[in-house]
C-alpha cells in the first residue's frame, strides 16, 4: 500500500453548509486511516475553531491552521512547529492606515489569544469560544507582540480601496486575502504564508512523496495547496479561480464530494 497524504480543507469543502461533517465522507475517511493513510485539516480557522473537527475524525497528525501562518501537532509538543508572525510594527501602521478608510473592526490574533479593536457583540461571539484569552481595545495599545493574523472587518464597497492600500505599501511583509460572503473581512498573514507551506513539512515528516499529496479546496486561499498537490480537487461549489487549477472538479460540500472522489479513487465500498 502506498501512503498517501490527504489533505482537507473545512468550510466549504469537508464541512456542509450546516458545518458538520456528512456520516459518509466521516466512514470513507476513517477506512482511509485504517488502510494507513494520512488524513490532515488544512484551514484558516485557528486550532481553537477547528479542534472540534480534529477530534471527531479523531486525527493524530498534525494541523495547518491561519492559512499554514501556523502548522502544529496537536499531540506532540516535540513536533517542530510553524508559527510565521506579522511584525508587530507592521500591524500598528496598518491599523493606523485604516483609519483613513472607512472599517467596521480590526481583530488580531496571537494563536489563540484574541484582540478587538471596538467592542462587537456578534464578533466575541464568534471569536471568542474556545480562545484561551479576548482583549477588547485600541490594537495599538492592547497588542504587544507579533500576530499570527490580523483582520479587517469592512462594508463590501471599502475593501477593495483597503486592499489596494495594503498591495501598494505592504506587499513585501505581507499577503491578504478576502474572506467569502457573507463575510466582509480582509485577513493579513506574513508574506509567503499559505497552507502548502505547512503540508510540505507534513509531508516531509510522513515521508509521502509530492505526487501522493491529495487536497480538496473551494476558496481563493486554497489555490497554493490545489496548485502544488500531487492532485489538487476543486469542490464543485469552489469559486473559479479554484476551479482553474485543480486537476479536477468533484461534487460540492452538499454531495459528499469528497467521501465520493475519495471512495472511488481508493476502491472503498461502504
Amino acid at each position: 500500500m502506498e501512503k498517501h497524504l490527504i489533505c482537507l480543507d473545512l468550510d466549504g469543502t469537508l464541512l456542509t453548509d450546516e458545518k458538520v461533517i456528512s456520516p459518509y465522507t466521516k466512514a470513507v475517511l476513517k477506512e482511509l486511516q485504517h488502510q494507513g493513510h494520512e488524513i490532515m485539516i488544512a484551514t484558516g480557522r485557528p486550532f481553537r475553531a477547528s479542534e472540534m473537527y480534529y477530534k471527531e475524525l479523531e486525527l493524530t497528525t498534525p494541523i495547518v491552521n491561519f492559512n499554514g501562518a501556523f502548522t502544529h501537532h496537536p499531540q506532540d509538543d516535540s513536533w517542530e512547529a510553524i508559527h510565521t508572525t506579522i511584525d508587530l510594527q507592521t500591524v500598528h501602521q496598518i491599523v493606523k492606515a485604516c483609519e483613513d478608510f472607512s472599517f467596521h473592526n480590526m481583530l488580531a490574533e496571537v494563536k489563540d489569544h484574541v484582540f478587538i479593536h471596538y467592542h462587537d457583540e456578534k464578533l466575541l461571539s464568534i471569536f471568542s469560544e474556545n480562545s484561551s484569552s479576548l482583549q477588547t481595545g485600541p490594537i495599538q495599545e492592547i497588542l504587544t507582540e507579533n500576530p499570527t493574523s490580523l483582520l479587517i472587518h469592512a462594508d463590501e464597497e471599502d475593501v477593495p480601496s483597503i486592499r489596494q492600500h495594503l498591495s501598494n505599501v505592504y506587499a513585501e511583509v505581507v499577503d491578504h486575502r478576502r474572506w467569502a460572503a457573507p463575510w466582509h473581512v480582509i485577513e493579513v498573514i506574513s508574506k509567503g504564508m499559505n497552507k502548502f507551506e505547512g503540508i510540505k513539512k507534513v509531508a516531509m515528516h510522513y515521508d509521502i512523496p509530492h505526487d501522493r499529496i491529495i487536497a480538496f479546496g473551494d476558496e481563493d486561499n486554497d489555490l497554493e495547496m490545489l496548485t502544488f498537490a500531487g492532485t489538487g480537487l476543486a469542490m464543485g461549489n469552489g469559486t473559479e479561480e479554484v476551479k482553474a487549477v485543480a486537476n479536477e472538479v468533484i461534487g460540492s460540500n452538499e454531495e459528499d464530494g469528497i467521501g465520493n472522489y475519495l471512495a472511488e479513487r481508493f476502491s472503498i465500498n461502504i
